[in-house]
């Protein structure tokens, strides 16, 4: 059985910015998506797994808005992150991961 390989989408959103969507900031496969992820962790950005939300955003290109059928489980994955930062600023527990109520339209 071949190994999967890994996959990273970057997304970049100005929290406040009601003005745009998050966009598709960088994205790769294999050796690509490990240097995403080593970035992310060298910045101190939040990571997220979501395989099927990955798929979903990995056939946008670069720089392109995500369709607004996307942002109800990209809304989630942010609100994650934020309550994430929060605990850690307390020093709380961290929040668990939602759990998506529908399935993400496919590209």
């Amino acid at each position: 059985m071949a190994e999967e390989r890994r996959r990273a989408v970057a997304l970049k959103y100005q929290l406040g910015d009601r003005s745009s969507a998050p966009r598709v900031l960088a994205k790769g496969q294999g050796a690509i998506a490990d240097k995403i992820l080593e970035l992310a962790r060298e910045k101190g950005v939040p990571l997220y797994e979501d395989k099927e939300l990955v798929e979903v955003l990995g056939q946008l290109d670069v720089g392109t808005e995500i369709a607004p059928e996307l942002y109800q489980a990209v809304a989630e994955v942010l609100i994650f992150i934020y309550k994430m930062n929060q605990k850690k600023k307390a020093g709380g527990p961290l929040p668990k991961a939602p759990v998506r109520l529908k399935n993400l339209p496919h590209a």
